[in-house]
């Protein structure tokens, strides 16, 4: 009877380390998968701003229209 007592002891025991386990599994992937959504904020991000000074750069005004003094004289 003490050895059907020890096995169901020895049994809880696993079951709780193997809990245990996966709880720190859970939160380590938990934290890698928040540190990666964050890289890709910021990358995003980055990119954005790249992309917005690029095209503001190659905005140019219009030419200007040519004005009635500048066409008589041609």
């Amino acid at each position: 009877m003490d050895t059907n007592a020890n096995r169901a002891h020895d049994r809880a025991e696993a079951a709780f380390k193997k809990k245990e386990q996966q709880l720190r599994e859970g939160q380590q992937a938990m934290a890698e998968y928040e540190a990666a959504c964050a890289a890709t904020r910021e990358k995003t991000a980055r990119l954005r701003a790249l992309r917005l000074a690029r095209d503001a750069g190659l905005t140019t005004p219009p030419p200007a229209a040519p004005r009635a003094a500048d066409l008589i004289e041609s």
